[in-house]
């Protein structure tokens, strides 16, 4: 605790004492250039080096050493005075009245623009390890930001468009305050009709053409934004649905949807928006400061002052704001999570009686994304204010030298009235300027999570091309080990072998959780296995075709899902040439035309029409086999079924008996006359054979319909 005292005494003193010394040298150079001793521009450099000199060794004497930071900043306030009347001497061949006479308001000038920009450099460019990150960032943003850039090749047309008439609305703009003026001069002095005529029709006609150029650039590039958008969507729309099964399990549907929904909106800000103004306002930047310097390059050079200081300031808010920014986008995706956990689970919810809690783990979501936002939002209210205190600062500079400039007739009243307003859209622009950047940061960051998703390559490899013209459909599973993505330490099957026969059935039984509907969803291609393969005609799984591979294994779950659209939508659900004689011939080999027929509008019927689930199955079951597959797997959809309805669907499967059947069934009665029975335990093969065999066998199967029998629930 000593030390620390000691080492802000030390600091402080070093301190006072380097500004007495700074004060002293800066106005003995005011009593040299009053006698004459040295030229004026030889006197200011000498002073330099001294200044340099004595405020170096001060520290090094009182503090010890000197970091990179401390040398930059004696460096810059020592040189600065030198280097501006050198400037303003080569440059309009005149002394600055504070070069010629050192005083307390000098120094504290100098002083002030030399800390600012001091500051302004450490900030924007900083040391080592924080130099070498904002290097990479700024890299992988421009790596975004011309990403972004090539996604609006086709609209090309309508941002060329927009970037001329942008150039037309800011170069008429320009012209509006200098004829402002030039409208005061003449009414000021000896009225000419003609000259302020000229000037109103002018400045009219300057305003006109500002304002139609505004609008046709806005429309162009709002038609843009939007097609921009909507190809944006499409793309990780498509991209989203080509992940494999374990990325929806593992990654939360509300950071999916927000990015889907928000973050395709911010990427297209980032050019049509955000570059927009950057051009605007860098192309109306120049011309004013050009204007503002041929009506005085004194007060210019004063008002650019402005620029480091709003540029710290801007520095430190994008660096708060973003982060913010992003913990708001993070938040607002797990609200959104628990609301979709809540409404696609309202049957439990309901049937729990947790409405309440629900609703306030809710609250407590948006509460956390209400601090975040407030804290937010706080930050940028500190950066108005602050942003709003030095643009009346400078004002009040301004408008105090220009009060002396007029009364020494360097200007005219209406040259400052045009000075003033060129000053307001300037600090305007240049905050302008400062923000976009921070705020184009904001939009890449969003299309940097978007071109994630893009980027992303499935884990499960769809890139088989193997289509060949005659299929069997022996399967062959050798060997396998899986773990679920979520639960990758929790084996479900290992070690697992089995074969499926071509043309017959297999039935798979077993406790639930053992494994059975993993086995489908490997077969299906939902994962990929650790280790092992399958194989389907002796030729591995992967090595086929993704949309050959899915028409020939077919899948109808329990609890099918029906589309929006009509049945026969449903029916031919994702054929792109499938006619209605295919779709009839399907349904009645699932047994159910004759009811869809029976409906008021047949097939075109609706999902909103409320269809009995057996009618479910019955559609989902035609859905399968209007694709003719090799192998069709029915999982479970008998569970829900009464005894009338699990015959008829059992009599339609009889009708396509060149299939390989795969059938998973609690319902031991539904299995009997299956080819091959597998009794599945602990993911391995505990049993197989003919439902007689392991009857006689009394094993692990005759166990399971005895216990079935026991608690009251006999395999019908």
């Amino acid at each position: 605790m000593a030390g620390n005292t000691t080492s802000v005494t030390r600091r402080a003193v070093a301190l006072i004492v380097a500004v007495c010394v700074d004060l002293c040298l800066f106005y003995a150079s005011g009593c040299v250039v009053t006698h004459s001793v040295f030229g004026h521009l030889a006197r200011l450099w000498v002073s330099a080096a001294l200044r340099c000199l004595a405020l170096t060794a001060l520290t090094l004497l009182i503090l010890g050493d000197l970091n990179p930071v401390l040398i930059r900043v004696l460096t810059a306030h020592s040189l600065l005075p030198a280097v501006f009347e050198t400037g303003a001497k080569a440059l309009y061949r005149e002394e600055t009245q504070c070069g010629m006479l050192a005083d307390v308001r000098c120094w504290l000038l100098c002083t002030g623009a030399a800390l600012a920009g001091a500051l302004f450099w450490e900030v924007t460019i900083p040391d080592t390890e924080d130099a070498a990150a904002g290097k990479e960032k700024k890299q992988k943003a421009r790596v975004l930001f011309m990403r972004v850039l090539h996604l609006y090749r086709p609209d090309w047309l309508l941002l060329l468009g927009g970037l001329l008439f942008l150039t037309l609305a800011v170069l008429c703009e320009m012209f509006i305050p200098f004829y402002t003026g030039r409208v005061i001069d003449i009414l000021s002095s000896q009225y000419q009709p003609n000259e302020f005529i000229s000037a109103l029709l002018f400045m009219g006609l300057y305003s006109l053409g500002s304002s139609v150029s505004a609008g046709c650039r806005g429309g162009l590039l709002l038609c843009a934004i939007s097609g921009y958008t909507c190809r944006v969507k499409v793309k990780l729309f498509g991209a989203l649905t080509k992940q494999e099964i374990g990325f929806f399990e593992t990654t939360k549907t509300g950071e999916i949807t927000s990015r889907l929904s928000k973050d395709t909106n911010l990427m297209g800000r980032t050019v049509c928006l955000n570059v927009n103004v950057l051009l605007r306002t860098f192309i109306k930047t120049l011309g004013m400061i050009s204007l503002m310097m041929n009506l005085s390059w004194k007060l210019t050079f004063l008002v650019l002052m402005e620029t480091p200081i709003t540029g710290l300031i801007q520095n430190i808010y994008d660096t708060h704001y973003q982060r913010l920014t992003l913990a708001v986008q993070d938040s607002m995706a797990v609200a959104n999570e628990v609301a979709n956990e809540v409404l696609s689970g309202i049957h439990v919810v309901r049937s729990f009686n947790s409405e309440k809690h629900e609703a306030r783990r809710y609250d407590d979501r948006l509460m956390d994304t209400h601090n975040i936002k407030t804290r937010r939002d706080t930050v940028r209210a500190v950066y108005l204010l602050a942003r709003r205190i030095t643009g009346l600062a400078m004002q009040v500079l301004m408008l105090y030298y220009g009060r002396l400039f007029i009364q020494s007739g360097q200007m005219t009243t209406g040259n400052l009235v045009s000075f003033i307003l060129y000053q307001s859209d300037l600090g305007d622009n240049i905050r302008t300027l400062a923000y976009i950047f921070g705020d184009m940061l904001n939009s890449v960051g969003a299309a940097g999570k978007v071109f994630e998703y893009l980027d992303r390559k499935p884990q499960v490899s769809t890139a088989g091309t193997l289509k060949p013209d005659q299929l069997t459909g022996n399967i062959s599973f050798r060997q396998l080990s899986f773990a679920y993505p979520a639960s990758p330490n929790k084996t479900v099957l290992q070690d697992f072998s089995l074969e499926l026969k071509a043309g017959q059935m297999t039935a798979l039984v077993g406790p639930s959780g053992k494994g059975k509907s993993t086995c489908v969803s490997l077969l299906e291609r939902f994962y990929e296995q650790q280790s092992g393969e399958i194989l389907l005609d002796n030729e591995p799984l992967k090595s086929y075709d993704h949309r050959f591979l899915h028409k020939k294994i077919a899948v109808v779950n329990q609890g099918p899902v029906l589309f929006s659209g009509s049945i026969r939508d449903n029916i031919a659900y994702g054929l792109d040439e499938c006619s209605l004689d295919e779709i009839q011939e399907a349904a009645r080999k699932a047994n159910a035309h004759g009811f869809i027929r029976n409906l008021e509008k047949g097939y075109d019927t609706g999902k909103a029409v409320t269809l009995c689930a057996v009618l479910h199955v019955w559609i989902a079951i035609a859905r399968a086999l209007v694709r003719q597959p090799q192998v069709l797997i029915l999982d479970e959809i008998t569970s829900s079924l009464d005894a009338e309805s699990e015959n008829e669907i059992q009599q339609a499967l009889a009708r396509c008996p060149n299939q390989t059947l795969l059938v998973i069934a609690h319902k031991l009665k539904t299995i009997e006359k299956a080819d091959q029975i597998v009794v599945m335990g602990d993911g391995r093969v505990e049993e197989r054979g003919t439902h007689q065999e392991l009857m006689d066998r009394k094993g692990s199967y005759y166990k399971l319909r005895e216990k079935l029998f026991s608690e009251g629930n006999p395999p019908q």
